[in-house]
Order: C-alpha cells, then structure tokens, then sequence
C-alpha cells in the first residue's frame, strides 16, 4: 500500500477466559502493531470480572467487553463483533501473537480481491519453527483439520506454506472477515461454543459464492492449546464431546440434499465406532451369539472418551429443530455445489483416526453407503513440457505453467517438464523433471495429459490409440511453419528432414489427442484443415459437434488477472537509464522470424529528432539451453554498434530477466514494440511476449501480417505498420511515445482488452473440458458405423457391370474397356494369390 493511502479501520478481536495473562501479552502486541488503523477489543468470558480489570489496566487502549459468563469462543468473538466499528474484523486467539504486517497483508487481499470475504492468516507455533495452520481440510463426516498441523515447518513443501491459495475454511485462531458480510451470516454459530465454528463460517462463505483466502504474509505465531489447557484437560472429554458433535452439526447444515443422505447416516455409524475404538470397548460383550454365562447386570464401566463420543450424538439429536432452520437459511442461500468446493476439501476420505477397528469400520461405510460417488477422487492431470521450469521462462513453459495452475484448482496436477534445466519456484501442485521411462510412472498415473512441442515422441505408451488416457494436444506454436524460417542457414537435405520430422511429430499429436488448444482463430481455421487432410475430421466426428468446438478451442496465451505491481528495480536502473527518457521495449527473444534490424534502423531516424528515445531489448539469450542461438540476435547487435546506438539509444540486456520480475521492467516502459518479416509463420503466429504490453498498458507498435496487428488494429491499442518501412515504424513509435493525447486513449483501451486475455478467461475452454473430460467422438473404443451399404449381389451386380462396360465404351472405346477389365483381372489374380 502507498505511504498516505488511507486504511480500512480493522477491529481486532480478542476472547479471553481465565488467562489474562496471556492476554495481556497479546494485546500488547497488538498495541504496537505496524498497521495504523486498528480497534482493539477484548471479550472476557469470565464472570467475576477480575479479569477484565486486569485487562482494562495494563492495556489501556483496549475496550474490554464483559459477557458476564462463559459464552464460548464463537459467542464471545460475535459479542466483539457487535461492538466493532470496524469494517474489516480480526479474529485472534489470546494465546497468539501478531507478526509485523500481519493486518496489513490481509487488508491488501481484501481490497484488491473484492470476491474475497475472509483472509487466513498463515499460522506457526510459538517459536516459528512448526506448522499449526497453512491450509484446512475437510473430512466427508464433518470435521475439518488443520493439514500439516504439529509438522516442522522444514518438512512442510513450501508451495503448501508460501504460496496464497483458496482453503475452505481459515482458523479462528487469526482470521479476517469483512464485517459487513460477517453479519450477513449472522457471524459465528454460537450453538458451537468452541471448535469448527470457523470451518461452519468458511463453509458457510464458499457456499454463497465468497472466497476464503489463505495469506502467507499474514503471519501469527500461536501457542496451541494455552487457553484450553488452563481450564480443561484431554481426558475429561469435553474437548473431544464438542469435536463430534460439531462436526455433525456443520455436515448437516452445509451439505446438499443429495450429498447429506449417503453421509449423514455414515457418519452417526462411523461416531459410534470412533467412541468406541477410542476407549477401547468390547464391543461384542453384550452379543448372545459369543455364549450364554452367569447373568450380569452391573454397570458397565465406559471411558470418557468413548462416553464423549455417545452424548455428542444424543446432543446432536437435541439440536435437530433449531439446526433444520439454519440448514434451510443456508440451502436457500447456496449459490456452489458441493462438486464445486470438493478441490477445497483437499481429501475429502481421510480417515483422520489411526485407529484399527475404526479404520475398518471406515472403509466398510464409504463402500456401503457410496461415499466416494459422494465426495470422489479428484481428477488426476499430467501436463507435459519440454521448456526450462526456472525463474527465467520462455513461452512454452510460461503456458504450462499457467495451465497447471488453473487446473490445480479442480484436480490434482502434476507439471513435468522433459527438459534438463528444473529449478522451478514454489507451486501448489506437484513439480518435477523426467525423460522418456521416467514419463512412464506420471503418465500411468494421470486421467488426463496435456502436453505440448515434442513431448508425445518421448512417450510411446501415450501414443498408443487406446492407451486409456484423455491426451489434450496443445497446439499454440505452429512448430513447422517457425522451422521453415528459422532453418534457412541448414543445409537443404538436412533442412528437408527435419522439417519432415517436426511434421511428423505434429501429425502424431493430431492423430491421438481428444482435444486441442490453439492461439488465435486464424490458427484454428490452420489446424482444421491440418485436422481434415489427415482424416480426423470424420462423419462420426462431425455428427457428435458440426460446430468442432469441442475438438478445437482457441485459447490464447494469456497473462496475470492482476494488474502488474512493481516489486523492485527495473530497465531504468538496471542499465542506467534516465527517468524522463522514452522507453521502447521488446519483450520478447530476438527470433530469425522477427526483424529487429528494421527496428534498429528506425531507431537511428527518430533519435535525430527526438534525442531522449532509447530502444531496450528485453533478453538476447534464450533462457532454455536446447534451443540454439540465432544469427539475427547478432546481427541486430552488429547494426546497432555500426550505427553508434549501443548503449547509447539501443540496449541489449544479455540474460532474459526472471519471469516473476519482468513488471518492473515493463514499468519502466512507455510503448511495447515487436516487428517482424511478410511470410507464412507470420500470418499464424501468436506473440506470447506481446501480451505483456496488453498487461503493462503500453501502446503498440506491430508490424502488419499477424493476428496481433488485426487486435492492434481493431481495438486501437496503438499503430499497425506495413513490414520492412523504417521510415513509417520511426513514424509509429514517434507517435506512440510522444503523442500523449495519443497513448492516453490507447491506455484506456488496452485495460479492457487485457481482461479478456487473462490466464483465468483464457483457460476456460481447457478448464471446461477437463470437468468432463472424455475421448474424442472418433477415438470412442468399439466405435462402429451404424449404417452400412449392403453388398451387391445377382441382378444387381449384373446391372452394375453393364452400366460399367457403357461408361468405359463412352469414355474411351474398346481400349479403354480393355484396360479397365485387364486391370479388374490382375486385381482379383493378386486378392486370389494373397489368399492362398
């Protein structure tokens, strides 16, 4: 946030019962917090009122709430809540301490993601070196957990610490609800009094359409347990009593109809063997079938904990009436299904107990009642790459990555790379390296494999017709038209071959996959007729979807939802470049398709006349070892030193800047440029870097020829220039830079076409097929013809042969009759020998 930019007011709110020293300690904290605008207000569940005193006395500040007795932690949180001015509440544990930026981090996710309702907090133990909260589960009987809880923070995976996420639920322990849609949902369900009332609020949040966002710069530390260990102990059972029958109150409230009744029965079974695994009962003691003895009808002693178990249900039961109400408010007021928060459960059939009669007795009432046609597995996706996964990523990675991470939402993912150089950043799905038999394991693994480039020739088990998986073929880079050009330093023969071969490597892809990505609606006109040619466009096909959008979607590259934020140096600073001097950036590599010395040339026209241009290429070096250098990035150096523009008015920055911090260069930036040749990888081509101008929300200057210029053109995001003109490209940038009326209008403009190119609309297609993915119409195992044309047999082969013999009379006399029947003969000699 900018120093000055006012802050929403965030109240604070603190329950204490019994344990004012803590706190005390807490609250001090949270009087010296780094956020400027905060309301600190304190709940004290006790009934004498001592406390509260104390309270009131060493943290002055605070407004301390008396609730005249213990209303558990979801009352006392709401009792703070009402008296809350602010618009944003915080929920914090007296037990818990607040790291700097703690508010401050929830507050920026808030208001820049306004579909947000509730920020978690990332959560640690006292001494920050174990886990407590970095994302909730849910089980399918209702009771949700904390994944990694008690874990060392070293063993946790950083994607699943580091990286911002949706979760279901955030812990009561540090959380933040904006206020007014917290008393939308009438706040906390106080019939929990304490435990999962913060899974029933966050499940409660997703169902109506909210989000619930994990932050892993909101950061407390938490001393688990403090408060409860003061005024309660494990082996009274309380504890374990509020857990059970919590869990079944939220289950019942929050499931759909059809969803609670496989579950809800399961699991009032599953909560009686829990009870009674948990004491270890004999539960077979009272069955005649084990034998008649001495009659015995004492009591029976039963552990509390299994007792806990069995009044949690009887409780339940009492609670029915009130908790039907709630579940109709709450069925009314849905707006997801349950399909749709499952990738939010994480492992929806956890069995969370390692007991061995209760795991038993698991697995029998998942398979007896059907719940895992419930809640399901969730669906497995490979995607394949041959790009570097590294800091400094071209295209093709840059595009797998996106799409695992929009997949990873729905599905389990796992990003494989075939290419040696993997030093990928955290991720919240699963990363790795791997080369032909090392393909096997994920591939046998995945329902669905989306790959791209080459990677189907390193996986021969993938390229077997009915091999059981859905192969998604991206097709975004017309491999073969790129080769043409940029294999003319080849020898002929050898350039010959290998265009053959990349044809032949396309041509596998079109003949096995289900489905396919392209980049632009002229590709996709191009990969029909590559589609028609080889046959795939067949009547079968074309009967199930004449319209082949389900074959063959359009889906661009796309760039990030959020607007770009600068994060540290950029261009200026980095290659000594003054403020007030006007920036032209190419964002790409320099490619043997491109023309950058065109662009050179044009340079040295304009800076005559405007002597504070300066022309940045992004990054000369290709940060993938395999793909080799190209002569045009040399030459363009070359005409840049003949000209005397380097490091004058033309800089070249040697190594391509690290994806996650390519903003702060295009920050720097006052237009976006990209020029290339008149020939046939232009007319198909899709500029991938080029969307980084669209996201920057800098003008255009293209070459003509490419579905680039066409949007350029039709939006009005800058200047469309014929190829090869210097003269006109000098022109364009010209206007583009110093045209401020101009580049104003252009501005304006680029921010609405940039939303429907970000990653998320960009992706929807991939995204709707792989919720229901299923083989091509023409790829269906046992598929058939249903009509056929009979054979001809008597009369009417007889006519057939006669109206034969007339037409080849008609077309060519005796001769071309003699011909006709000589080469029927040698036809029937040849079917004759093959059969014998």
């Amino acid at each position: 946030m900018a120093q000055g930019d006012p802050q929403p007011l965030v109240s604070v709110i603190v329950v204490n019962y019994h344990g004012s020293a803590d706190t005390i300690t807490c609250l001090r904290a949270l009087a010296e917090h780094d956020y400027p605008e905060l309301e600190l207000i304190c709940v004290d569940n006790s009934a004498d009122g001592a406390e509260a005193a104390r309270i009131r006395e060493a943290v002055p500040r605070v407004q301390v709430v008396e609730a005249g007795r213990n209303t558990g932690f979801a009352g006392g949180c709401n009792l703070g809540a009402k008296h809350a001015k602010g618009t944003v509440l915080a929920f914090l544990n007296n037990d818990a301490r607040p790291a700097p930026g703690w508010v401050s981090a929830a507050v920026a996710e808030l208001r820049a993601q306004p579909r947000v309702a509730a920020v978690a907090s990332k959560v640690l133990d006292w001494d920050g070196t174990g886990t407590d909260f970095v994302d909730g589960g849910l089980t399918w009987f209702g009771m949700g957990y904390k994944r990694h809880a008690g874990s060392p923070l070293a063993d946790v995976p950083a994607a699943e610490h580091e990286v911002a996420k949706d979760v279901l639920f955030g812990t009561g322990s540090a959380m933040f609800v904006r206020a007014s849609v917290f008393a939308e949902l009438g706040g906390f369900d106080e019939r929990f009094f304490m435990f999962y009332e913060d899974v029933d609020l966050g499940w409660r949040l997703n169902l109506r359409g909210w989000r619930v966002r994990y932050v892993p710069e909101s950061l407390t530390y938490h001393r688990h347990h403090g408060t409860m260990a003061s005024v309660d102990a494990p082996e009274t059972g309380r504890e374990t009593f509020l857990l059970e029958r919590n869990a079944l109150a939220a289950l019942y409230k929050n499931l759909s109809d059809e969803t609670l009744a496989r579950a809800l029965p399961a699991a009032l079974a599953l909560a009686v063997r829990r009870a009674t695994a948990r004491g270890e009962l004999d539960a077979t003691q009272l069955d005649l079938e084990q034998g008649v003895g001495p009659i015995e009808s004492g009591d029976v002693a039963i552990p509390r904990t299994t007792l806990a178990g069995l009044l949690a249900i009887d409780q339940f039961v009492e609670q029915l009436p009130a908790l039907a109400a709630s579940r109709a408010v709450e069925q009314a007021a849905r707006v997801r299904t349950d399909a749709d928060l499952l990738p939010l459960l994480r492992k929806a059939l956890e069995p969370a107990y390692p007991l061995p009669r209760y795991l038993a007795a698991h697995d029998i009432l998942v398979e007896a009642f059907g719940i895992e046609k419930a809640f399901g597995q969730r669906r497995k996706v490979l995607v394949l790459t041959g790009d570097a996964l590294t800091e400094r990523m071209a295209g093709p990675a840059i595009r797998a990555w996106n799409i695992a991470l929009a997949l990873a939402a729905e599905h389990d993912v796992h990003l494989v790379t075939t290419n040696p150089l993997a030093t990928p950043p955290p991720a919240p799905f699963r990363v790795s390296a791997g080369k032909h038999r090392e393909l096997d394991a994920p591939i046998a693994w995945a329902d669905v494999v989306v790959l791209q480039g080459h990677v189907l020739e390193l996986a021969p088990s993938l390229k077997k017709q009915h091999s059981g998986k859905i192969v998604v073929a991206d097709l975004y880079d017309p491999m073969h038209l790129e080769l043409l050009e940029q294999g003319k330093g080849v020898a002929d023969d050898q350039r010959a071959a290998d265009l053959a071969g990349v044809t032949r490597v396309l041509d596998a892809q079109l003949e096995r996959g289900d489905f396919f990505l392209c980049a632009s609606e002229r590709q996709r006109h191009f990969w029909l007729g590559h589609l028609a040619a080889m046959g795939r466009l067949s009547p079968r096909l074309y009967d199930a979807d004449p319209t082949t959008q389900s074959l063959l979607a359009v889906v661009p590259f796309g760039l990030p939802p959020e607007p770009p934020v600068r994060t540290g140096p950029g261009l200026r600073s980095s290659l000594g470049i003054g403020g007030t001097d006007h920036v032209v950036l190419w964002a790409g590599g320099v490619y043997s398709w491109f023309d950058p010395l065109t662009l050179v040339r044009a340079i040295e026209q304009l800076r005559r006349r405007r002597g504070d241009v300066r022309l940045v290429f992004l990054g000369m070096k290709h940060p993938n070892p395999e793909v080799a250098e190209m002569d045009i990035g040399t030459r363009t150096m070359r005409l840049a030193d003949a000209l005397g523009l380097t490091g004058k008015h033309v800089y070249f920055n040697e190594q391509w800047v690290p994806y996650h911090e390519r903003q702060n260069w295009l920050l720097d930036a006052n237009c976006g440029v990209t020029t290339h040749y008149e020939h046939v990888e232009t007319t198909f081509a899709f500029r991938t870097r080029v969307l980084d101008y669209l996201w920057a929300g800098l003008p255009i200057v293209t070459t003509d020829g490419d579905a680039f210029a066409d949007l350029v053109r039709a939006e009005k995001l800058g200047v469309v220039v014929p190829a090869e003109d210097d003269a006109a490209l000098a022109d364009a940038l010209e206007k583009a830079l110093y045209d401020e009326e101009f580049a104003a209008g252009c501005v304006e403009r680029l921010a609405v076409v940039a939303q429907r190119f970000a990653w998320p609309e960009a992706l929807k297609p991939l995204v709707e097929f792989c919720r229901d993915p299923r083989p091509a119409a023409d790829r269906l195992p046992g598929s058939a013809d249903l009509v056929t044309t009979p054979p001809v047999r008597g009369r009417a082969m007889l006519r057939r042969d006669v109206d034969l013999i007339r037409e080849y009379l008609d077309a060519g006399g005796p001769a071309e009759l003699a011909r006709r029947a000589g080469g029927r003969a040698l036809k029937l000699v040849k079917q004759r020998l093959r059969r014998g």
